[in-house]
């Protein structure tokens, strides 16, 4: 049965609204919540009088968790609605963040890192199935660039929280990371279910279909039949993470700090910086990507940072790595501002809480071992780390040109996948 032909469900410009401003918090707090462990890893290991290469198992183990979450919750959310989902996965991770303040050893607090990743990995994929699905059509660029923009405002916040460590402590810092229970309390109020999701329970419902069908069934046998999909999906993810990881994750405190030399309040300036042009960027390309299609749009936000290497990575100041980091973090963040409606708008329909936040996820395990991968690399080039970063953010970006190029190609206008019943657009 055609969804478009049910009785619509009546959606206001403040219901969108109200369901991109809670999954931005949600994935905001969520960013937060994880830089807060990056942050503070030292100070970790010291409390519980072990070494630095242990601790980093915490961060290493979120990640490894991530596709387990991204899978479990998306079928619930598939199967009982993205709302109450959504809200089971924001509840998980406030609580374990909480628990990990309290964690009396070494091991108990690697086991609660272990789980915070399956709900992180959860929360990304249900939020964008969410607002994708009760936004007008024509809001999908935009609202995936601002709800994408939560993670460099993640970011952002975790290094201004940062500056409290003096005063409470990482045990501290992360009792102020669960606060992100309260996102849970703003959804019940305002947020409603997907009217995409709404329409295709009615469509079972009225077609006689059981309660185990819900969902679209067994999963494997569909991601079977879009077997080359998938593949083209995770290969994409896996060149994005790459191309974030590998600009972000040893940059502040190995490049800038231990390489460049810079002081600490200067690293902080620059990286407040390039976290807002990330916000930015992501707004300003996925507003193009309207214009000209999701995948040109990622193509031309890649394709401008290979330019902005040598900038970027091999400038002598300060000042002009500071300029380097904020043009090359809004081309960055830019291209990841169309993900959110980009692989939603490819995701057949029955698993679309569990497609995007699947690949997502998996993109991002693949791409896990980036900080190794450079600091091999450099090894190879008497510990310069400025070659291997541009050498794996290079070939990234020109990975997702590639990819987004060859599928523009096959699809020249990508047309909506979906549309909310009684939306025009």
């Amino acid at each position: 049965m055609n969804v478009l032909s049910l009785p619509p469900q009546t959606r206001t410009a403040a219901d969108a609204r109200h369901v991109i401003a809670a999954c931005f918090l949600g994935w905001m707090l969520d960013a937060c919540d994880f830089f807060i462990v990056l942050f503070t890893l030292d100070n970790v290991a010291r409390s519980f009088a072990t070494t630095l290469e242990t601790i980093l198992l915490a961060p290493t183990l979120t990640l490894v968790s991530r596709p387990v979450g991204a899978y479990l919750f998306g079928r619930a959310a598939d199967r009982y609605g993205r709302r109450p989902v959504l809200m089971a996965t924001i509840l998980t991770y406030s609580c374990i963040e909480l628990l990990s303040a309290a964690a009396p050893t070494l091991g108990l607090f690697l086991a609660l890192r272990l789980l915070f990743g399956v709900a992180l990995g959860g929360e990304w994929g249900v939020g964008t199935s969410l607002t994708m699905e009760t936004v007008p059509a024509g809001w999908r660029g935009m609202a995936s660039g601002l709800l994408q923009a939560g993670y460099p405002a993640g970011y952002l916040l975790a290094s201004l929280l940062f500056l409290l460590l003096p005063a409470l402590g990482w045990r501290g810092l992360f009792v102020l990371g669960a606060t992100s229970v309260v996102s849970v309390v703003y959804i019940a109020l305002f947020v409603k279910e997907s009217p995409v999701w709404l329409a295709r329970r009615h469509a079972r419902h009225t077609l006689g279909e059981t309660a185990g069908d819900a969902g679209g069934g067994a999963v494997l046998p569909l991601l079977r039949r879009h077997g080359p999909l998938v593949l083209y999906a995770v290969g994409l993810m896996t060149a994005f993470n790459f191309l974030s990881h590998g600009s972000q994750d040893l940059y502040p405190k190995i490049f800038l700090a231990l390489q460049k030399n810079i002081a600490h309040p200067t690293i902080t300036l620059i990286v407040v910086l390039y976290n807002l042009a990330a916000i930015a960027g992501g707004l300003c390309f996925g507003i193009l990507s309207e214009r000209i299609g999701r995948p040109r749009a990622m193509a031309l936000a890649a394709g401008l940072a290979l330019p902005l290497l040598p900038l970027w990575a091999l400038s002598g100041s300060a000042t002009e790595i500071g300029l380097g980091a904020v043009l090359i973090q809004f081309c960055i963040q830019g291209a990841w501002g169309v993900v959110p409606a980009y692989l939603n708008e490819l995701s057949p329909p029955d698993v679309r809480a569990t497609f995007p936040g699947v690949a997502y996820q998996l993109g991002n395990l693949l791409a896990a071992s980036t900080g190794l991968i450079e600091n091999g690399i450099a090894s190879h080039t008497g510990g310069n780390l400025a070659p291997a970063m541009m050498l794996v953010v290079g070939a990234a970006a020109c990975g997702i040109v590639t990819l987004t190029l060859l599928n523009a190609r096959t699809h020249p206008t990508l047309l909506p996948a979906f549309v909310p019943p009684g939306d025009p657009g």
